[in-house]
């Protein structure tokens, strides 16, 4: 029997850490700002309704995803992950099924990931699953406290944690599946007794094995997926995170890539095989490249179709063009 997805993604944060005058998740990573990242990872798994929770410069947050089938919530003081969630609950009322919670600023998550964690929590019949990755440094990262049959008793932020909890290397990732009903009954029984004075999402794992329900652990192979963009370093490593994945795939489909790290083709570009592309090449928009051809270095096309068999001189920059 399938199970109704509803998607809700927290987008309120200010994101203090990136000393900026722009709300963290419009910074942008490889062509777009990082939420629209997270809203195409979530796209392929079909919700049947996605609440994209917003607050701080809201109204920019909702304009830049105007775009999106998605509705909004407005978080309007920012009381923590579990007051942000229970800002869904009037928009997702009187539905049944399961939520997919996760936040805005993870961009690298992979559509594939979601998709095996929401398939592996519905075939189990779970009330509740947690995305983990073992981390090689999970600063900044809730730890994962296990029970003495291995399985997930609580979550422990890290500002909560006491020497031995910090020693964990297992952390949350920020992803839950979690069953609608359980969701907001849990989220009203969650106090604010910690360091920051918030209502925390993670304490939904301690409710609901007080209630005697097992917790499911999904653990996410590879920890840069679950990477939160934080800062300006972070964001630089999740651009050229993106470029690398996206290189790749185009090179294991015939395109030759000369220097790759310094060539940037937006996800919406296609490029045919035996095509050549030099250095410092920068491709966006509905640009479309036929087969064989050879991109010059320093060409930056926006929304051109290149023809077949062409060459595309060097310091070329065009918009709207046909070529060859």
């Amino acid at each position: 029997m399938s199970v109704a997805i509803h998607v809700i993604v927290l987008a309120a944060g200010k994101g203090t850490r990136m000393k900026s005058d722009l709300a963290k998740v419009l910074h942008p990573v490889f062509f777009a700002p990082m939420v629209c990242h997270v809203l195409e990872s979530t796209r392929h798994l079909a919700p049947t309704k996605t609440v994209v929770i917003t607050g701080h410069q809201a109204e920019r947050v909702e304009e830049a995803l105007s775009a999106f089938p998605v509705s909004f919530a407005r978080q309007e003081e920012q009381l923590g992950t579990g007051h942000a969630v229970l800002v869904a609950e009037e928009a997702l009322r009187g539905r049944s099924g399961m939520a997919l919670i996760l936040c805005g600023d993870t961009p690298l998550v992979m559509p594939h990931t979601l998709q095996t964690m929401v398939a592996t929590h519905a075939r189990e019949q779970r009330t509740l699953s947690v995305m983990t990755t073992v981390a090689p440094d999970p600063t900044n990262y809730g730890r994962i406290v296990a029970n003495a049959q291995g399985g997930i008793e609580r979550i422990v932020e890290e500002k909560d944690a006491g020497a031995a909890e910090r020693a964990i290397s297992e952390v949350n990732a920020g992803i839950y599946c979690v069953d609608l009903a359980f969701l907001f009954a849990a989220l009203r029984q969650v106090g604010t007794d910690n360091k920051q004075g918030e209502v925390y999402l993670t304490d939904i794992v301690a409710i609901a094995r007080s209630q005697g329900i097992e917790v499911g652990r999904f653990v996410c192979s590879d920890p840069l997926e679950i990477t939160g963009v934080n800062s300006r370093v972070e964001l630089a490593r999740a651009n050229t995170i993106m470029q690398q994945r996206r290189n790749r795939a185009l090179m294991l489909d015939g395109v030759t890539m000369i220097h790759p790290d310094s060539i940037f083709v937006e996800n919406s570009v296609v490029v045919g095989r035996d095509t050549e592309i030099h250095s410092h090449c920068v491709l966006s928009g509905n640009t479309v490249i036929g087969e064989s051809c050879r991109l010059e270095p320093f060409c930056k096309l926006v929304d051109c179709r290149v023809r077949d068999n062409t060459l595309v001189k060097s310091f070329s920059d065009l918009r709207d063009q046909t070529l060859g």
